[in-house]
């Protein structure tokens, strides 16, 4: 079965960096885009970035342009995202996503950002 398996989050100070990781299985990952998405407690889930099946073109929210860098290795079927500069308004559960079939998502990784 499809499973999207997210991991890195975790607790950062301001201004620093994770890089989380979305491990995918059961599809043909490399033909399919990559979105990450967020979701802060209390708000909607809200559009990060996405990579297409290549890697050759991303899209990102312009709240992270310039802080975040969406990337993926097909060899590995996994995709990333580097983020740095983290702000505490960056803190959230991240998700990943593939609009595979009827569209699948991971289950999350918690990203704190302290001031």
């Amino acid at each position: 079965q499809v499973q999207l398996v997210e991991s890195g989050g975790g607790l950062v100070q301001a201004g620093g960096s994770l890089r989380l990781s979305c491990a995918a299985s059961g599809f043909a990952f490399s033909y399919w885009y990559i979105k990450w998405y967020r979701q802060a407690p209390g708000k909607e889930r809200e559009f990060v970035a996405d990579i297409s099946w290549s890697g050759s073109r991303t899209s990102y929210a312009d709240s992270v342009k310039g802080r975040f860098t969406i990337s993926r290795d097909n060899a590995k079927n996994t995709a990333y995202l580097q983020m740095n500069s983290l702000k505490p308004e960056d803190a959230a559960t991240y998700y990943c996503y593939t609009n595979y079939g009827v569209g699948y998502w991971g289950q999350g990784t918690q990203v704190t950002v302290s001031s």
